[in-house]
């Protein structure tokens, strides 16, 4: 048999928000166990994100550096954004970030890995792209607050995996999406999915389509 993670809910018999935000919410539920009676689960309602490893022809990733007031720390990070407008389809939302933080358009496209960040407090589910065939979009992005002293620089593969063992990097998608480039790689690019592939875990919309 398989092991797999499959989707699955106890009845929820109350669900309130507790506090609304500009980007996210966080709700309480009532969440019915059955001969265990009845628990509150209160967690931040997220929209989901997008995360882009941008690899060149010779094998650098594209990162960026931002400011993270909650850990306060400037993090390296690989481009990366919500999925907060309406019906956008995941894949143009990472096409859109991807030339919004690194001014760069890619036209091969496949999913690295597909994460959910923090699933005891949040329902954020994340998808890490494998962006290639780069070529910049010719315009520099117009950027704001903490982005807009963003910088892009250009480290290879194997030094970001060794950063991220040394604990350089910390950033959750960028680790994970350099351990899984590495990995992919390493197999020849056999385990990458299509970029349409199916999404269940995305929080309020269905599998993507293409």
């Amino acid at each position: 048999m398989e092991l797999k993670d499959e989707p699955f809910s106890y009845p929820v018999s109350d669900h309130k928000a507790i506090f609304k935000g500009r980007i996210f919410d966080i709700v309480s539920d009532d969440v019915d166990l059955g001969k265990e009676g009845t628990v509150v689960r209160e967690y931040i309602d997220h929209p989901g994100a997008v995360a882009i490893l941008a690899l060149d022809n010779d094998d650098r990733v594209a990162i960026i550096n931002q400011y993270r007031h909650p850990i306060r720390s400037i993090l390296w990070e690989i481009p990366a954004g919500l999925l907060d407008i309406n019906g956008e389809l995941a894949i143009d939302a990472a096409k859109r970030e991807l030339a919004e933080e690194a001014d760069l358009e890619a036209k091969q496209w496949d999913v690295l890995v597909d994460l959910v960040t923090s699933p005891g407090g949040t329902n954020e589910a994340l998808r890490i792209y494998l962006a290639r065939d780069l070529t910049p979009t010719g315009k520099k992005f117009e950027r704001f607050d903490e982005e807009a002293t963003m910088r892009v620089e250009w480290l290879p593969l194997d030094e970001l995996v060794e950063g991220a063992f040394a604990g350089r990097f910390r950033n959750a998608a960028l680790v994970a999406g350099a351990l899984a480039a590495a990995v992919a790689r390493a197999n020849n690019w056999a385990t990458l999915r299509p970029a349409t592939a199916p999404w269940p875990d995305r929080p309020k919309a269905g599998p993507e389509t293409a």
